[in-house]
């Protein structure tokens, strides 16, 4: 098979060539390629699939339903791998629930599913993190909702596996009773705030165990700009810290939830307008080093009702590549090498795995994305509903696996 008249896009850039596809393996690329089967891209990206390592199941419940629901999705969206989080409904913080959840990702039919495992019980004691680790867990997550004494115990395992640790930076006294950031928004609608210091107090231990364990650790979906500031000084200091930010929050301020729109209740919550121009800021800056869609899907019955009652969360994946492109490329915060750099070769990188190139040799793992085509979303339950959106995805490559989402021109010589 032979993918003609394409843009190859990866992280070392742009050209246009065509590329030849035998036993789901890259063998050729080039001009002038001829084969039996052509598919002819007509000026389309061919492009690494996505990765996003924070992403959640309809009601964060944990089944076989909902696990292949949103392999598909993820792959409509332009998202090739997923990590799914490690505190769903039953979290995976057991040998029983990750065998479980393994067991079910074998029908999972579009992007592919990696498990992160649950350092912290229900009761906040420790899981068994060697024995899931062993098991097929791919990284540890843990809330700073830990005390000190089992901070460190989990930093020795990661030291000891050489594992990224997956840290969201909370502070349990001061989120428990707050439901969006705390300010003047949250004041005006009656609403009780969360402080981003909840985040910032937690960032700044975590990267002090990082320093002293000599460990690595993503933050997961930050959210404060004083957070990224303190993450990038330490990297400089040598500490082997990173930030995940979420695409929401470099475009929506907390003031998406006034008239109590419940699809703008997110965790983190979002931020206020300065701060919103402060991340933005540090994304072209280059120290925002992961972008996630932050993907939590909740069933109506658990977002329209009152704003405090609510589920947290907001859809998105079925988009993913599409909005990135609208909201980041076409606004030039970011070029395309860009995007993937933080969409696809940083995420692989937080979990053991290489991506984001496109070279002869490798299985291939990408798509044809066409930029010209508008899309309008049509969903409620997304913060993007009833926006128009440049891009779609024409067709996925996952080894010998051919996805068709909507087909180009084809013909055989």
């Amino acid at each position: 098979m032979v993918v003609k008249n394409t843009i190859i896009c990866d992280v070392n850039g742009e050209k246009k060539a065509d590329v030849r596809i035998e036993a789901g393996v890259i063998t050729e690329i080039g001009s002038g390629l001829s084969d039996e089967q052509i598919i002819d891209a007509n000026g389309a990206y061919f492009m690494p699939l996505l990765i996003d390592t924070n992403v959640r199941l309809q009601d964060s419940t944990l089944n076989s339903k909902n696990i292949k629901m949103i392999s598909k999705e993820a792959l409509s969206g332009g998202v090739g791998h997923i990590v799914l989080n490690a505190d769903s409904k039953p979290a995976i913080d057991n040998e029983v629930v990750l065998e479980f959840a393994q067991n079910s990702l074998r029908d999972a039919k579009g992007a592919k599913i990696d498990l992160m495992l649950n350092t912290l019980k229900e009761d906040t004691t420790l899981s068994n993190i060697a024995i899931l680790l062993k098991s097929g867990a791919v990284v540890p997550y843990m809330s700073t909702i830990a005390k000190n004494n089992l901070a460190i115990k989990i930093a020795e395992y990661v030291q000891m596996y050489g594992v990224t640790l997956f840290c969201k930076a909370e502070d349990n006294s001061l989120i428990n009773s707050g439901v969006m950031l705390d300010g003047d928004i949250s004041s005006k609608l009656g609403l009780s705030g969360i402080p981003d210091l909840s985040e910032v107090l937690h960032v700044s231990r975590m990267i002090e165990i990082a320093r002293h364990f000599k460990i690595k650790i993503l933050f997961k979906s930050v959210a404060s700009p004083r957070s990224i500031s303190l993450i990038n000084k330490a990297k400089l200091d040598g500490v082997d810290v990173r930030c995940e930010v979420s695409l929401h929050h470099l475009l929506f301020s907390d003031e998406a939830c006034e008239n109590f729109n419940t699809t703008a209740k997110l965790d983190p919550p979002l931020a206020s307008r300065a701060d919103v121009k402060l991340l933005q800021k540090a994304l072209k800056n280059n120290q925002i080093d992961i972008l996630t869609t932050l993907h939590q899907p909740s069933s109506p019955v658990n977002k329209e009702v009152a704003f405090f009652d609510a589920d947290y969360g907001c859809e998105a994946i079925g988009d993913t590549l599409a909005l990135y492109y609208t909201k980041l490329v076409k606004t030039e915060m970011l070029s395309m090498s860009e995007l993937l750099k933080l969409t696809v070769r940083n995420p692989a990188s937080s979990i053991g795995v290489e991506a984001g190139t496109i070279e002869v040799g490798q299985r291939v793992n990408a798509q044809l994305f066409n930029p010209d085509f508008t899309v309008k979303v049509d969903n409620t339950l997304s913060l993007y509903d009833g926006e128009s959106l440049s891009g779609e995805i024409i067709m996925s490559f996952q080894d010998e696996k051919i996805t068709s989402f909507k087909s180009p021109q084809s013909s055989k010589n």
